[in-house]
């Protein structure tokens, strides 16, 4: 009898375990698309992006990762335009927010969002996608509120990439 109970619970223990990790495993990778950021002074500059537009990909964003190529992020992207608000748990390396409205105009930037930091950052206005790239990024660049994101997210898409700057 003992063999049995301890042969049950076994089973009841590990078989949702195991479940639980090949959901895990069957979850598929982001896509990885380029968008290009367009400064007022007109210059470009491209990044390649994982996007996050199921739940699924949404609620994992980039936590976890211990580091970024420098060209690097993670596009959100919303079925409709409201204003956003992020945090960082379980993300472990700084990050810039760059919040995006309908028409791939950025509304506003939260700069170097600390790790672990559970506190909203929130965009000024209503934004239908989110850019998150290595914090301090968008500075180093000069991107800043009113530039453009180009990308099929946004209805706005270069034809021809640009000279990436």
């Amino acid at each position: 009898m003992k063999h049995f109970v301890l042969m049950m619970a076994v089973i009841l223990f590990a078989v949702p375990g195991c479940r639980a990790e090949e959901t895990v495993d069957a979850a598929p990778a982001p896509a990885i698309e380029k968008l290009i950021v367009e400064k007022s002074d007109g210059t470009k500059h491209e990044f390649t992006v994982e996007m996050a537009t199921t739940p699924e990909t949404r609620t994992i964003g980039l936590m976890f990762r211990k580091s970024m190529a420098p060209d690097a992020g993670m596009l959100f992207v919303f079925e409709q335009e409201e204003r956003r608000a992020f945090w960082m748990k379980n993300t472990l390396i700084p990050l810039d927010m760059v919040f995006i409205r309908k028409d791939g105009v950025i509304d506003s930037i939260h700069a170097n969002a600390i790790p672990h930091d559970e506190t909203p950052a929130p965009s000024k206005g209503a934004a239908l996608g989110v850019l998150e790239i290595n914090g301090g990024r968008a500075a180093e660049l000069g991107i800043k509120p009113g530039d453009i994101i180009h990308h099929n997210s946004f209805g706005n898409p270069l034809a021809q990439p640009a000279p990436i700057h």
